[in-house]
């Protein structure tokens, strides 16, 4: 077999990653208010976008919001009141820390372990990475840091969230800013805080 042919089946072999534009599309979070409690409905449907499973998201939904929960036959609970914002920015932490490539940014990931230590490979770019190491990277800068509803800050943004808002981070807080992009400075006024999520308008 000559070299065109050997690279032209190789190439048909390989699979289209990034070919198509939004393929990757995590459905928004159906909560429910169930009294003093919050459900998510679709988490299986979340689990299925996200191809991971849906106890491991769960956990870190628990995690992310400080509260105690449940998860059966496919609905979460959560002792607490959230808003459908407040849990779809959980899900864009998760999808950040647990899904996305760091290096070229593709959601086809798998989670290993090797080593004991839990991994996220990339299947398209080959890059891996240690999911522990980033989570805490994430969550460690300048932990002392409080983040108070009503309060004024000064923010670097550092990432962009799912629906485009700027995203910040302050201590163990993440801080969703619409109409902020990647790499600005701004002053923000704090509007809501849940968990260590918070939500700001820029000042």
């Amino acid at each position: 077999m000559d070299y065109e042919a050997s690279l032209d089946r190789a190439m048909d072999e390989l699979p289209e990653y990034g070919s198509e534009e939004g393929r990757f599309d995590v459905p928004d979070v159906a909560a429910q208010p169930d009294g003093a409690f919050t459900r998510i409905t679709n988490m299986a449907e979340l689990a299925d976008a996200l191809s991971r499973d849906a106890e491991h998201i769960h956990r870190f939904v628990q995690q992310e919001l400080g509260t105690a929960g449940q998860f059966e036959e496919g609905t979460a609970r959560y002792n607490g009141n959230f808003s459908g914002d407040d849990l779809d920015a959980v899900i864009e932490q998760y999808v950040q820390e647990y899904v996305l490539c760091s290096e070229c940014g593709l959601p086809d990931t798998r989670l290993v372990t090797e080593n004991r230590t839990q991994m996220l490979r990339c299947d398209a770019c080959g890059a891996f990475r240690p999911v522990s190491k980033n989570a805490a990277k994430n969550r460690s800068q300048a932990a002392t840091e409080a983040v108070e509803e009503g309060a004024t800050y000064e923010v670097k943004i550092t990432g962009t969230g799912r629906k485009g808002d700027g995203v910040a981070e302050r201590g163990k807080y993440t801080i969703f800013v619409p109409g902020a992009q990647e790499g600005d400075v701004v002053q923000i006024y704090i509007e809501n805080v849940s968990g260590n999520l918070a939500f700001a308008r820029k000042a």
